[in-house]
Formats: structure tokens, sequence, C-alpha cells
């Protein structure tokens, strides 16, 4: 028999940097208007992201917050929508006196091949 159940969840969240170059799959959930943190206090996106390669692909950030600018510009308009954004993550240019800003690139074919994969093999079946 499955066990079907897991220890108390933790609290994580994305290095970005640790997933320059990879390939994302985010279902954005939620745009929540303003959120503290212990550096500032605005918007952020809620949404489960999946790292589709790499040595330990897939991996999911199942509802995490994603708090760089243009990546959530990028996504949130799918927020409670149940569409996906696919893309490779990497940073654009950067302004003087801030950091490149973490963004999607356009996927490839080949990167929407390995995201279909991915979604076929995870489907639940049905009831």
């Amino acid at each position: 028999m499955t066990d079907l159940f897991d220890g108390p969840g933790s609290i994580t969240g994305i290095e970005w940097a640790d997933l320059n170059g990879r390939l994302l799959l985010i279902t954005p959930h939620e745009v929540i208007a303003s959120f503290k943190t212990q550096v500032s206090d605005g918007p952020t996106v809620r949404a489960d992201v999946v790292v589709l390669d790499g040595p330990d692909a897939p991996f999911e950030y199942k509802d995490t917050l994603i708090f760089p600018k243009l990546l959530q510009g990028q996504v949130r308009s799918n927020a409670g929508t149940g569409r996906m954004n696919l893309g490779r993550l990497g940073q654009g240019e950067k302004k003087p006196g801030q950091s490149a800003p973490w963004m999607l690139a356009e996927p490839t074919e080949a990167d929407k091949a390995v995201a279909r994969r991915h979604l076929a093999s995870s489907a639940q079946p049905p009831f």
C-alpha cells in the first residue's frame, strides 16, 4: 500500500541564480497586491514552478512566491486562469544601480516538447 502522507512542509524560496538557464513551467495562481517581507512591501505572484531540465528535474516548487518584478509581469496575466507560462530563465539588461532582472525567454519547439511530455507523464487519472 502506498503511504499517502507527507511530513510537515517547510518554507522554501527559489534561488533564481541556481535556476539560470533552466526550463521553467510556471502555473500562476494569484496576484498578491501587497506582501510584506523583511526587505520591502510590494506585489508578488503565488505560483507553482516546475524545473523541467537539469540534474534533479523535474523538480517542483509548490505554492511559492515570485518576487522578481519583470518575471511577475510575464506571468501575472495567467494568475487564476489555469494557463501556464513556459520559458528559460535568464536575466535582462542591468540598469544603473539595479540588479539585472530575472525573466523568461521565449520557449523553443524543443522546450515545448519537454513540457508536453512532463504534463502527459504527470497527468492525474480521473476518479
